[in-house]
């Protein structure tokens, strides 16, 4: 069977983000929990910052962002996604707007301080627009409170996850169980490499400052069964770039 083109692997992504919402926060998915704190602390002080999360999902980072001081604007394709995150405590502080990160972004060049980015890379198509709209969007001047790296820059910043490559070769990919049939639902992701990830960037003219892979151990997976198989693999890429 010849390999499907990158727009039927994608073609259920919307559709199976909008089953998956009702049970996205409570599902035990791992990769999450491995996946915040890392985001968290690489954004540093965001108190007074105009942040945009990219792919917000349930708005796990949109909503922490905003209890932290920033004016936070959060999209998503996922109608399904968008109504669990406004029906959280505290989403009245932010500003939720339904988008498809397959188009250019709806706002003015250097409107936001800040852009993140969580788990999402594996669903986007275009990594040449996906990196090119945030450097559109991103303030030159640098408004955060992170410590400058080693990569050059000094602009506004991104803080992108995603999963780890690695994990497509364990056969995984983003994926859960619909609690109501017990299907196994994929909703379509694409293998992107981290030369992938990075490539896109330095072409929009993104400088990176920090890149870091992080993997299980028998501590997180106690508290995380899932993770268990995992231990010691690489399940997750963090990365951060300034203008």
């Amino acid at each position: 069977m010849a390999p499907q083109p990158p727009s039927d692997q994608l073609a259920q992504t919307r559709p199976g983000y909008d089953q998956w919402a009702p049970v996205y926060d409570c599902d035990g998915n791992p990769l999450q929990a491995l996946e915040q704190p890392c985001v968290q602390a690489l954004l540093g002080e965001v108190r007074n910052q105009r942040v945009l999360d990219m792919g917000c999902g349930t708005g796990r980072h949109a909503l922490w962002l905003a209890h932290q001081g920033a004016d936070v604007t959060a999209i998503d394709f996922s109608k399904g996604m968008l109504d669990q995150a406004r029906a959280k405590p505290g989403a009245d502080a932010v500003t939720w707007l339904t988008h498809d990160l397959h188009q250019p972004l709806p706002f003015n060049d250097h409107t936001f301080d800040a852009v993140v980015s969580g788990l999402v890379l594996e669903h986007i198509r275009d990594l040449d627009l996906f990196f090119s709209e945030v450097k559109r969007v991103l303030s030159p001047e640098d408004k955060s409170g992170a410590i400058p790296g080693g990569g050059g820059g000094g602009g506004g910043q991104l803080v992108v996850s995603a999963m780890h490559p690695a994990m497509f070769l364990r056969g995984t990919q983003a994926r859960f169980t619909d609690p109501t049939t017990g299907n196994l639902i994929t909703p379509g992701s694409l293998p992107h490499q981290i030369s992938d990830f990075l490539n896109a960037a330095l072409k929009a003219n993104l400088h990176l400052n920090h890149i870091s892979e992080h993997q299980p151990d028998q501590a997180f997976a106690k508290h995380f069964p899932r993770a268990e198989k995992y231990i010691d693999w690489p399940m997750l890429v963090v990365m951060r770039f300034n203008v």
